[in-house]
C-alpha cells in the first residue's frame, strides 16, 4: 500500500501570497524598440509558449498605470531593454524601480539587455542618459528624492548580469539567446492545467476534495493523509505543482511500505520541492 502525506505551510507574509500570472514582463522605451526589437522578442517568446506581458499602449502621463504595476508584480521574470532614450521616460524609470522592488521582495528574476547602448552609460548616467537626467533634475527640482531613486535603480540594474547587443550579430542571435536564457530560468514544474492534460482519468474530483480540505485561505498548517494503491503519488504531485506558487514551503513525504524478500521493513522516501 502507498501512503502519502502532503504538508503545506502557508506564510502570512504578503510577499509570498501573490499568484504569478505572466512568465515575462518586458520593460522598454516605446519610441526606440516598440516596433522593432521589443516586438521581435515578444513574438519569439510567444512562439515558445512563454506568456509575456508587453504594453501595447503608448506611454501617457508621468507615472505608470496600476495595470502595469500589477503586471510587473505578477511576472516571474522581467526583461529590461535599455536603449538610447530609456532614461528620458519617467514611465520607464518607474517601471524599473518597481521591477527592482519585486526582485528584492519577491525574488523576481531580472535580465537587463543593453540594446545599442553601453552598460557604462546606463550605470553612470552618461551620454544621452546624462542629458535626460539633467532635464529630470530641472523638472523635478522639488522632488529630488525621486531623481535619486531613479539614478540608484539604473546603477543597480546595470550591475546585474545581462546581455549586450554589440556581442550578437545579427540581431536575431540576441533574441534567440534571450529566449534560451529565459526558458532555462523558468521553473521546471508544469502548470496545474498542463498537469491535468495528462492521462490521469477521473483525477479532477479528487483534486477538488483535497483543495477543500486544505482550506487555502487559512494561515495555519494543514496535514492531509491520502491512502491508495495506484495513482496516489501522481495525484499529490498535481496538487503540489498547482499550489506551489501560492506558498512559502511545500513538502511531500512519500511512505512506501513493501514486503521485502528477507524481512518486513518500511522505507521512507522524502521528496522536498
Amino acid at each position: 500500500m502507498l501512503m502519502l502525506r502532503l504538508v503545506i505551510a502557508s506564510m502570512a507574509s504578503s510577499s509570498l501570497s501573490f499568484q504569478e500570472k505572466y512568465d515575462v514582463f518586458l520593460s522598454f522605451r516605446g519610441e526606440d524598440t516598440r516596433n522593432t526589437f521589443a516586438s521581435y522578442l515578444y513574438a519569439a517568446l510567444s512562439a515558445k509558449q512563454i506568456l509575456t506581458f508587453m504594453d501595447h499602449e503608448l506611454e501617457r502621463g508621468d507615472e505608470i498605470s496600476p495595470t502595469l504595476r500589477r503586471a510587473i508584480e505578477e511576472s516571474k521574470i522581467s526583461v529590461i531593454i535599455f536603449s538610447e532614450n530609456y532614461a528620458s521616460s519617467t514611465w520607464c524609470l518607474d517601471e524599473l524601480v518597481q521591477i527592482l522592488e519585486c526582485k528584492k521582495t519577491r525574488e523576481q528574476i531580472v535580465i537587463p539587455i543593453f540594446y545599442g547602448i553601453d552598460p557604462s552609460v546606463v550605470r553612470k548616467q552618461k551620454g544621452s542618459y546624462g542629458v535626460s537626467f539633467a532635464e529630470l533634475e530641472e523638472r523635478f527640482r522639488d522632488r529630488m528624492e525621486k531623481v535619486h531613486q531613479w539614478r540608484a535603480a539604473l546603477t543597480e540594474a546595470s550591475n546585474l548580469c545581462g546581455l549586450d547587443s554589440k556581442d550578437f550579430r545579427p540581431e536575431n542571435k540576441l533574441v534567440q539567446k534571450i529566449v534560451e536564457d529565459i526558458s532555462f530560468k523558468l521553473p521546471k514544474y508544469l502548470s496545474f492545467n498542463e498537469q491535468l492534460k495528462g492521462h490521469l482519468i477521473g483525477i479532477e474530483k479528487h483534486i477538488k476534495e483535497i483543495e477543500s480540505r486544505l482550506s487555502i485561505s487559512t494561515k495555519d498548517v494543514r496535514i492531509i493523509g491520502i491512502w491508495g494503491m495506484g495513482g496516489t503519488e501522481n495525484l499529490v504531485n498535481v496538487v503540489d505543482c498547482g499550489m506551489l506558487k501560492m506558498f512559502a514551503m511545500s513538502w511531500k513525504e512519500i511512505w512506501v511500505r513493501q514486503q521485502l524478500k528477507e524481512s518486513h521493513s518500511t522505507c521512507l522516501k522524502l521528496v522536498k520541492t
